[in-house]
C-alpha cells in the first residue's frame, strides 16, 4: 500500500487542487499559486509588502506598552511569523475584528481592539475579501500567493457609500496586505502601513 504522502505525489495538478484536508470541521482547500497580483500592485503597496516585519518592529513594542494583556491574550494573532499551511480561507461567511497596533503620530492611540462585524469570503475567478457592516469596510480580492501566505489588494469602503472602489483607484483608499491561518479556523488580515491611525492594522476572521 502507498503511503499517504505517495499517494500525494501522484495526484494530477487539478486533482491536488481539488484535494481537501479536514481540520477540525473545517475544510480547508489548497490554492495554486496566483501571481496577477504582481502585475496590477502600486509602488506604494510593494514597499508595504516588502516591509511587512518592520511594521511588526514599529507597532507591538508600542501596543505592548499600551495593553500588554490584550497583546498576550490574542496568542498566535499578532505573532509576525505565525503562519499555518493552507493560508486561504475557505468561502463562507465570517465574524471579523480590526486591532490597531503603534500609533502613526505620537497623539494617536498605541492599541484599539474594535468590536466583532460581519465580512464574507466571496468564492470566483479569484477569491474577494468583503466587510459587510460598519463605517470603514475593506473589500477586495485575494490571490494565494503560497500555501502559508495569500495577498489581499483592496480598496477601503466608507460610510453610506454602496459602490465600492476598486483597488488602483485612489491611492489613500488602496490597502494591501496579506492573510494567514494562526489557528485550526482562524485567520488573520495584516496590513502593514495603512494610510490612517495606526503602523499596522490586524484583521481576525473566525467562520460565523
Amino acid at each position: 500500500m502507498r503511503s499517504a504522502t505517495a499517494a500525494l505525489i501522484a495526484l494530477t495538478p487539478a486533482a491536488l487542487l481539488a484535494a481537501c484536508t479536514k481540520d477540525g470541521n473545517l475544510q480547508l482547500v489548497k490554492e495554486a499559486p496566483e501571481t496577477r497580483w504582481r502585475m496590477i500592485t502600486t509602488d506604494q503597496d510593494r514597499e508595504r509588502l516588502r516591509n511587512w516585519r518592520k511594521a511588526w518592529v514599529a507597532a507591538l513594542p508600542e501596543a505592548r506598552k499600551a495593553d500588554a494583556a490584550a497583546i498576550a491574550e490574542q496568542g498566535p494573532l499578532f505573532e509576525p511569523d505565525q503562519a499555518l499551511s493552507r493560508a486561504m480561507p475557505p468561502a463562507g461567511d465570517y465574524k471579523c475584528r480590526t486591532f490597531k497596533l503603534g500609533p502613526q503620530r505620537p497623539e494617536m492611540r498605541s492599541f484599539t481592539a474594535f468590536p466583532w462585524f460581519s465580512c464574507r469570503i466571496g468564492q470566483g475567478d479569484l477569491p474577494s475579501f468583503a466587510t459587510l457592516d460598519g463605517t470603514q469596510r475593506p473589500m477586495g480580492t485575494i490571490y494565494a500567493e503560497s500555501d502559508t501566505r495569500a495577498i489581499f489588494l483592496g480598496a477601503l469602503e466608507l460610510g453610506d457609500e454602496t459602490i465600492p472602489l476598486t483597488y488602483g483607484q485612489d491611492g489613500k483608499r488602496d490597502m494591501a496586505g496579506y492573510i494567514e491561518r494562526v489557528g485550526t479556523a482562524r485567520w488573520r488580515l495584516v496590513l502593514p502601513w495603512p494610510t490612517f491611525e495606526s503602523q499596522i492594522d490586524v484583521i481576525e476572521l473566525v467562520p460565523a
